[in-house]
């Protein structure tokens, strides 16, 4: 004989598969569950809990439960297959479950809807934000987090305003992410480029520079680069923050894949910053929803301040409706279990790739894949002319961004390809990967594969 609560998640599935509950509507109440079957709330709750353990049911404090959308993978079936697209997967948006909470926060915050608020973010959010960081260990209180309109804005604003060390350039990996080095430039500022490969960037050369450029901040990407999709060990992020500290630098690390890493042994270069030298930035556009258009800092008083007055004159307030609802996400325990999911998607994702590339036997590449993550760098032997190839690609839909992008314009020496595979399904990966080798071969007068796999 079936237990009470048992019989409560019998009904609710049932209604389900009669349709007469529908993905992402509210189930019935827990007081109208415990009439219908005489028995207390607790044995209520105990049946709806049971529903959310198994990814059936979501709920929202103070809302009630409601039931997960199984979103459909809509078949793709354009030929085309873009290497250059910086997107999450569409397949793992969690669109419904977010629309709930978007209607949760204009309930919540409607006195703040239509007014200005505080520039620095709401700060429910940022309290939800202090427990979210201790998972990536970071320790910072909510007077040190500012929430921002994407991760972009923080950068840019970072880049033009003045620094508590007087000084004036820009130090950025090469290559690194194009859109910030494209931020620098309109912003006015000076910036100069360090050699970042597979094996990581020369220390000694990152010092030369600390000491004689002016460098304001070094802006640079540890985890899961971007083009590269390398990361840096724990000894080269303590080394870093500590030459960071002896010449008075300031680092901005931008972390945007943090919360896809299945190693939680990987610390942020934030960690081991014991003078107020490192700016951590996140984005919860890439592994989450770029649409939200949020973003997250934290930074010490000697900064903020400025920052502060910077994004005022900006933008006033981030959107209060978009701040809302992640807080409700964050705090409902949704983020969380959407970033499981896409941490085992993009896995997977990057396990495809690294085994169609070592499979490969004709072709002069040089490539490293990393765990997860969204970018691949490949080396290409000389033979090969990477402008020609990347034109007969396109002959055949397969789109690559040229390498020049994430380069300065004086510093483009490789002869290189990067790719994302972020929103491609696994088939597009292999059909991608296929195609691309078949060019090199026919491209490369001396056929062969030398390959490093594994990380730096």
């Amino acid at each position: 004989m079936k237990r009470k609560f048992e019989e409560i998640i019998d009904y609710i599935e049932d209604l389900q598969a009669q349709n007469q509950l529908k993905q992402g509507e509210k189930l019935p109440s827990i007081r109208e569950m415990a009439t219908r079957f005489t028995c207390n709330k607790t044995t209520v709750i105990r049946a709806y809990k049971e529903l959310e353990f198994n990814h059936k049911v979501y709920s929202i404090p103070k809302g009630g439960y409601y039931l997960i959308e199984k979103k459909k993978r809509i078949n793709d079936t354009s030929k085309t297959i873009n290497f250059t697209e910086v997107m999450p997967d569409t397949a793992l948006l969690p669109y419904l479950e977010f629309n709930h909470c978007i209607n949760r926060a204009v309930d919540l915050h409607q006195d703040h809807l239509f007014t200005y608020t505080d520039p620095q973010g709401l700060l429910s959010l940022r309290k939800a934000l202090v427990d979210h960081f201790i998972d990536h260990q970071i320790f910072a209180s909510e007077e040190q987090i500012c929430i921002t309109s994407g991760a972009q804005q923080a950068l840019s604003i970072l880049s033009k305003m003045p620094f508590p060390n007087g000084k004036k350039n820009i130090l950025v990996e090469q290559p690194t992410y194009s859109l910030f080095q494209k931020i620098v430039e309109l912003n006015g500022e000076r910036v100069i480029g360090i050699t970042r490969d597979f094996n990581g960037i020369d220390l000694n050369e990152l010092e030369r520079i600390f000491k004689y450029e002016s460098i304001k901040f070094f802006y640079t990407i540890p985890r899961f680069h971007n083009p590269l999709g390398t990361s840096f060990s724990e000894k080269d992020k303590k080394r870093i923050v500590a030459l960071a500290e002896k010449y008075n630098v300031y680092i901005v690390e931008d972390d945007y894949l943090a919360d896809i890493d299945p190693n939680r042994n990987v610390l942020p270069a934030y960690y081991y910053d014991i003078s107020g030298k490192v700016v951590y930035v996140k984005s919860f556009s890439k592994a989450f929803m770029p649409g939200i258009r949020l973003g997250a800092m934290v930074m010490n008083e000697a900064l903020k301040e400025e920052f502060l007055h910077h994004k005022k004159c900006s933008d006033l307030n981030t959107s209060v409706l978009a701040q809302g609802a992640l807080e409700i996400f964050i705090n409902s325990g949704m983020y969380k279990k959407h970033i499981n999911k896409a941490r085992v998607a993009y896995g997977k994702k990057m396990k495809c790739l690294r085994d169609c590339l070592q499979r490969i036997k004709h072709t002069e590449i040089e490539f490293l894949i990393p765990k997860t993550g969204f970018f691949v760098w490949i080396r290409l032997s000389q033979k090969i002319d990477c402008t020609k190839l990347i034109s007969r690609l396109k002959e055949r839909n397969v789109y690559i961004s040229p390498p020049e992008k994430n380069y300065l314009n004086d510093s483009v020496n490789e002869n290189s390809i990067g790719i994302c595979i972020a929103k491609l399904s696994t088939d597009q990966i292999r059909t991608g990967i296929r195609i691309l080798c078949e060019e090199v071969e026919l491209l490369s007068e001396l056929p062969r594969v030398k390959s490093t796999n594994g990380e730096p």
